[in-house]
């Protein structure tokens, strides 16, 4: 039977601000992808779209229950917005082979944020078992 896997995550904005300032773009660059560091840079409340991303990454590290470790990268979960705005998630590397291994589907997630928190809240289905393909028709 499928589950339900879910992770959530809170960020107090000045923690991104204080380390905005302490390490700058090596900061930027090691958490966020340029798609993400372009979005933030785009809108006036810069700090409060990291500080979801941000959010938006440890809730997926909860999810499949792994928490950031050895060989999974920040960049391996991207968050991007549709044409509509709602944010959607990309994983490569190391994470979206974990998610395939754990039987994780496609993952929504839905972030909001104030000038003070962001908030991130991630479901998937899990314990996907992959479907067998359908047989051909056998030939006479």
């Amino acid at each position: 039977m499928d589950e339900i896997a879910h992770g959530i995550d809170l960020v107090d904005c000045s923690r991104i601000r204080q380390m905005l300032r302490r390490h700058g773009e090596r900061f930027l660059r090691r958490i966020f992808t340029a798609a993400e560091r372009s979005y933030a840079e785009s809108n006036r409340n810069k700090v409060e779209k990291l500080a979801g991303r941000f959010a938006a990454k440890e809730a997926i590290l909860k999810l499949l229950g792994t928490g950031w470790r050895g060989s999974i990268a920040w960049t391996d979960m991207e968050i991007t917005n549709s044409p509509s705005g709602q944010p959607k998630v990309k994983l490569s590397g190391r994470v979206a082979e974990i998610a395939r291994q754990k039987g994780i589907g496609p993952i929504s997630v839905s972030i909001t944020h104030t000038a003070d928190f962001a908030i991130a809240s991630v479901v998937a289905a899990a314990g996907l078992r992959p479907r067998p393909l359908p047989l051909s028709p056998q030939r006479g």
